[in-house]
């Protein structure tokens, strides 16, 4: 089932700049979203914002389990 999607024609240019030939706006739209899909996966894993450095998470380890 298809449905309709309003968008400008400065969009729509540019969605057709980013096809191959033979490609319907579909297409152009299902990659970018399989692009976006995998950036978003990889930069939830490889986030260090709450990452220790290995060397200090030991030490933090022999501290916790020495005492």
């Amino acid at each position: 089932m298809a449905t309709t999607i309003s968008i400008s024609n400065d969009m729509k240019q540019k969605l057709k700049n980013l096809g191959r030939t033979g490609d319907s706006y579909e297409d152009v739209i299902r990659r970018m979203y399989e692009v976006t899909r995998k950036n978003i996966l990889l930069a939830y894993l490889y986030d260090t914002s709450d990452s220790v450095p290995i060397d200090e998470a030991i030490a933090q380890a022999r501290e916790k389990w020495q005492k």
